[in-house]
């Protein structure tokens, strides 16, 4: 692995070849945060997608695009003088030494569990009027939700046992039955959410990951499902002139791959 004395020279050459491109690039002259806001977003989806396929190559590549995209904001907002690269450090350094005094002072946790408690009430003392105020409006619902339930949680608002979050997914079950038979959709879609929002709660009793979980399952229907079509292609027989019979006789071998 490189030294700290070989890390902070390649982030200066970033930073470097930041200015150049500032100064002598048309594309990147005419980029302002609301320009790169998308392309960040898309980034940050590339990078997740490379850690749920653990390429760790492709990790790293994505980890730079992302990268470049931080520093990129830094400089414009030193251009503005609002702020540079070092402020950004700087201020991230501060709130993490403040968020871990039992690190950095004398504060004494027991567990993981007790440094997440902390770390909400401490946001509050900072000025926060809600713990939900951390939780970006922009997140997909699913992500959203579990991030909403972690909040929460670390200020002690939660089930206390497994069971009782999967009594309430039965619950919700019923409910969302109930308003089926009924035929109000309205109240179909407002049971339906109660039941995500009720697994995704229940994952977390199982230490799974809501987002993870069902990213798996898409990769997983994708790679069976261009399996499907390519048997298909080799009988030269599109897939919309197959039976179902037909279709599940692929489906099962590729599931059996």
């Amino acid at each position: 692995m490189n030294s700290r004395q070989d890390q902070l020279q390649a982030f200066e050459k970033l930073l470097d070849i930041m200015d150049d491109l500032r100064e002598k690039c048309p594309w990147d002259k005419k980029q302002t945060m609301q320009t790169l806001r998308h392309l960040t977003i898309e980034e940050t989806y590339e990078l997740g997608d490379a850690i749920l396929d653990n390429d760790l190559n492709e990790v790293k590549k994505e980890l730079g695009d992302l990268l470049l995209h931080i520093v990129f904001y830094a400089k414009i907002g030193s251009e503005t003088n609002d702020f540079d690269m070092a402020d950004v450090c700087n201020e991230i350094c501060e709130k993490l030494i403040h968020r871990h005094p039992h690190i950095y002072s004398d504060v004494v946790v027991k567990d993981e569990e007790e440094v997440k408690q902390n770390w909400e009430k401490l946001k509050l003392k900072e000025g926060k009027r809600s713990v939900l105020e951390g939780v970006p409006k922009s997140l997909p619902a699913l992500v959203k939700a579990s991030r909403i339930q972690d909040k929460v949680k670390g200020v002690g608002f939660d089930w206390e046992e497994s069971h009782q979050v999967w009594d309430k997914v039965q619950e919700e079950l019923e409910e969302l039955q109930v308003e089926v038979e009924a035929g109000d959709q309205d109240k179909i879609e407002a049971e339906f959410g109660d039941v995500l929002f009720s697994m995704i709660n229940y994952a977390r009793f199982l230490n799974v990951n809501p987002e993870d979980a069902l990213e798996r399952t898409n990769k997983k229907f994708i790679k069976r499902f261009q399996y499907l079509e390519s048997k298909a292609g080799e009988l030269g027989k599109p897939l919309m002139d197959m039976t179902l019979a037909e279709m599940d006789v692929f489906w099962e071998e590729a599931k059996r791959l």
